[in-house]
């Protein structure tokens, strides 16, 4: 099935991933201390695809976290936690509509596959 969906699936799954990422930082913004992360996505998906992968590991796993790094922060606040609310709504709402086109395309390439099976 990876090899149908081309690189469409492991983008899918990163985008994912980068959600959740976000969402924490959203779901974190009144917690002292918390550090805003996010998550590279063309270098996490540069890395998932790459041939240099350890046998057995998760490529998925392991792209997220080598591309994670501080989300930049405009003003920290005084208790050291560096969510800017704002800017992290709006790139949680950006990554949404991303993963959103992603799905698209995915639910496309099952949907001709499956009009090719059944003839309709």
């Amino acid at each position: 099935m990876s090899d149908f969906l081309g690189i469409h699936g492991t983008a899918l799954a990163l985008r994912e991933q980068r959600l959740q990422v976000l969402a924490a930082n959203i779901a974190n913004a009144d917690t002292p201390g918390y550090r805003a992360q996010d998550v590279d996505f063309n270098a996490a998906l540069r890395l998932a695809t790459s041939s240099l992968q350890s046998p057995g590991a998760d490529p998925i796993a392991a792209a997220v976290d080598a591309a994670r790094h501080d989300a930049p922060s405009s003003q920290p606040s005084l208790d050291g936690n560096t969510v800017d609310p704002e800017r992290a709504r709006a790139g949680f709402a950006q990554a949404a509509l991303e993963y959103r086109a992603s799905m698209s395309f995915v639910e496309s390439k099952v949907r001709g596959m499956l009009t090719a099976i059944t003839g309709q």
